[in-house]
């Protein structure tokens, strides 16, 4: 995978990178990074880049995440190249009782409403329950604090969607 991903030109890493984390900022530098070695090259470089970047570029990677408890099917429309990542990210929301998925909607809406993006969180090997507490555990949080947490969220997403990296 990775002798793939550094023969790339660097369109198509970008792309592929794009995949990983929506921010075009830091897809485009961590093209620019190659070549890796070793995944943990990999990660390395997309930690310190994921450091680096703006309040726009971390905007604008939440912008290519679907909201958890949303339309099923608007999701697979919007995120057609990250729905099989995505969709197995969220498997758990589509267990959920049907409280549970109205509780998740109010939520993502009371948190768009109060922070001006969609609640971010690493859904991997959490239960609609967990995220909806999560969300309100979160709620209370300062415009800043709240901002930071959201952007380690996506770092976290980012570095499983590099390990799942297929070329």
């Amino acid at each position: 995978m990775i002798a793939k991903l550094n023969a790339l030109e660097r369109n198509e890493a970008v792309a592929v990178f794009q995949k990983c984390c929506g921010s075009s900022a830091w897809a485009s530098k961590m093209a620019e990074s190659r070549p890796f070695e070793t995944l943990q090259e990999i990660h390395e470089a997309a930690d310190a880049l994921w450091a680096e970047v703006g309040r726009e570029d971390v905007l604008e990677a939440f912008t290519h995440h679907p909201e958890i408890g949303a339309d099923v099917d608007l999701l697979r429309q919007k995120f057609a190249s990250t729905a099989t990542w995505s969709a197995g990210e969220q498997s758990s929301v589509s267990q959920a009782s049907e409280d549970t998925l109205h509780a998740l909607r109010d939520g993502n809406l009371a948190y768009k409403a109060k922070f001006g993006y969609i609640f971010i969180v690493c859904a991997t090997g959490k239960s609609a329950e967990e995220m909806l507490q999560i969300l309100e555990a979160r709620l209370p949080n300062s415009p800043e604090v709240e901002f930071e947490i959201a952007k380690g969220e996506q770092a976290k997403i980012t570095r499983l969607r590099l390990e799942k990296l297929e070329l």
